[in-house]
């Protein structure tokens, strides 16, 4: 059996037969458009639904030969009071009727009923139609399938008033029309909510801090640290130097449209709209972007659909750099095509940006990327094919090089990079005797920034061509005390940390989202001559649990001295959104010098 994979995720009710990947039964509010009256069609009424053409429309999963229950579908209507799901599925059951799934709404007495062929819903019909059941007269009529929710709200969209530049805007850049100096205000006050909360499980997980705590929210209003006033970003337009953008149908109506979703997939939209009137895609990038729009519109190749996980043309990930030089990695899902039409592709990608019209796009560095169906959770891992340019782009920050392949973390935002590094490297207290460990390092930024302060620069990374492009950073400045590890933080960083017998040791941390893996946390605690440590967060909320694990008490699973956090800064890296990047300082508490109290005794 063919599963229709777009419906596999509608049905929210109790399901009799799991097998049926088929579609939803109504959410808990009847809509009048929900329900149509009974006929006499043979087929379900539903194929001609609302003038929708037997071609398309917000019923189209319910064509053709593909099973889905909702094409045989009833309402039962007046149905006793105070009955539930096992009730009508007992009575039903009791009288002949073989249900394939129920939605009981039992407050408005009705309830929608999915059957697994017409014989079976008909004969229902008959058999419950003018039923009495506990003193009400039940009735019977055909019901509508659930509209598929992203046509439907594609077609809420179409309908939307405001031109799709101001969509485009309020989607990627929420902020646009927000005063810059309003947009800082509204983020310090974020992060000022994130220190909120520490102070509350700082509290609640460490006792023996409670006297400090005190102390720190007299002087704080209430702040477990010092909140530092908000570093801007010195640009605030045009500052991305990498944009993800998808290719599919445009809001428009325009085939193999490249740019921005209107809405998540989940949210009921693939709409994508050009990235061309975006206050935050440099002009490089819009220039990328026209250029390879115009050459996939003269492919026969299909967008890649995740309606029917069907078609060809999945994404184009820009970067460029300050020194003029842009990367564009392809992406393209192969399907079934054989060897000699994707080399084909790949060489007329190459003649069209270095002898045709996209040599006006000016890209310096050309990758493809097979993106297959459901191959991993990101695009990190799939092999990029160079097809031409350089292998990599370059950099320069903070008076130093970089360079950078497809796949390597560095900040999206390089002038503002440089006021959060800077602002990193005051708050470290660096002197020639330091060994600073650089975790979740990308391609070395942070610590090869810092490395001619101190002793030695040890970096972690979990991405291969990230470290290679670390390695080649360090070398193209000059630096010899510096060497970088490729691996999961929470393998590589306790064996790294215990190598280290410098007396002076500061972890810098800079990791994704999520946070820290829980084991480099309590390897960070373990290692006593690691005194400082500086968290550089770009979702601090995310991150409440690494900042509350390196703050608690002592306990048989958490062992070293706990920390304490000392100041903390927001470094604005995206403008025009609510983001930014959140630094805090924390420092061991030295209980040398003030022994945590003895327990309270035990009363007996």
């Amino acid at each position: 059996m063919f599963f229709w994979p777009l419906m596999q995720d509608k049905m929210t009710d109790v399901a009799l037969d799991k097998t049926d990947p088929a579609g939803s039964l109504p959410s808990t509010e009847k809509e009048p458009d929900d329900i149509i009256e009974e006929n006499n069609q043979e087929n379900p009424p539903a194929t001609a639904a609302e003038g929708e053409g037997a071609a398309g429309g917000l019923y189209r999963y319910i064509k053709g030969d593909l099973f889905t229950s909702e094409i045989f579908k009833v309402e039962i209507q007046n149905l006793p009071k105070y009955i539930g799901f096992n009730d009508l599925k007992k009575f039903l059951n009791k009288h002949g009727v073989n249900p394939h799934k129920i939605k009981l709404f039992s407050k408005q007495m009705f309830a929608f009923v999915t059957f697994k062929n017409q014989e079976e819903r008909d004969k229902a019909m008959k058999a419950v139609h003018g039923m009495q059941w506990k003193s009400k007269v039940l009735s019977v009529r055909l019901a509508k399938p659930k509209a598929d929710p992203i046509l439907k709200k594609r077609k809420q969209e179409e309908e939307a008033e405001g031109p799709l530049n101001i969509q485009i805007a309020n989607a990627v850049t929420p902020l646009w029309n927000v005063p810059y100096e309003e947009q800082l205000k509204r983020k310090e006050k974020e992060v000022e909510g994130v220190l909120q909360k520490l102070t509350r499980e700082i509290g609640n997980n460490n006792k023996a801090m409670l006297p400090w705590l005190f102390l720190q929210k007299e002087k704080y209003n209430k702040l477990c640290c010092p909140l530092e006033a908000i570093r801007p970003s010195p640009v605030q337009t045009e500052y991305r130097n990498k944009c993800e953008f998808v290719i599919g149908v445009g809001a428009d109506g325009e085939d193999k449209t490249v740019g921005f979703r209107l809405g998540k997939y989940k949210g009921g939209s693939c709409a994508v709209v050009s990235p061309a009137e975006t206050s935050h895609v440099s002009s490089e990038a819009k220039r990328v972007v026209q250029g390879f729009q115009q050459f996939i519109r003269t492919t026969p190749y299909a967008v890649y659909s995740p309606e029917t996980y069907e078609g060809h043309w999945r994404q184009l990930t820009v970067r460029t750099s300050r020194i003029k030089q842009t990367m564009a990695i392809v992406f393209f899902n192969p399907q079934k095509l054989q060897e000699e039409e994707i080399e084909e592709l790949k060489r007329n990608l190459r003649q069209y940006f270095t002898e045709g019209e996209g040599q006006e796009s000016a890209i310096t560095s050309l990758y493809f990327v097979r993106m297959g169906q459901r191959t991993s959770a990101g695009t990190e891992d799939l092999p990029c094919e160079h097809v031409t340019g350089e292998e990599w782009i370059h950099e320069e920050l903070l008076g130093l090089k970089f360079r950078i392949s497809p796949h390597s973390f560095f900040q999206t935002n390089t002038p503002a990079a440089e006021v959060l590094y800077s602002a990193v490297g005051e708050w470290a207290q660096l002197d020639q005797d330091s060994t600073v460990l650089d975790v979740c390092c990308g391609t070395g930024t942070i610590g090869i920034s810092l490395a001619k302060v101190v002793k030695k620069v040890i970096g972690i990374e979990l991405c291969q061509e990230a470290v290679e492009d670390a390695k080649a950073n360090a070398e193209a400045n000059g630096l010899t005390n510096v060497e970088f590890h490729c691996g999961k933080a929470e393998d590589v960083f306790p064996t790294v940390l215990n190598a280290v017998v410098s007396p002076n040791v500061t972890a810098i941390v800079d990791p994704p989202r999520a946070g820290l893996h829980s084991k480099v946390i309590l390897a960070i605690r373990r290692a006593e001559h690691l005194k400082r440590l500086i968290y550089v967060a770009c979702n601090a909320k995310a991150a409440m649990n690494n900042f509350t694990d390196l703050c608690r008490a002592v306990s048989n699973r958490v062992r070293g001295a706990p920390f304490r956090p000392v100041r903390a800064m927001a470094v604005d890296l995206f403008p025009q959104t609510m983001h930014c990047e959140t630094i805090l300082l924390f420092e061991r508490v030295d209980y040398s010098q003030n022994p945590p109290p003895p327990p309270s005794p035990i009363l007996v």
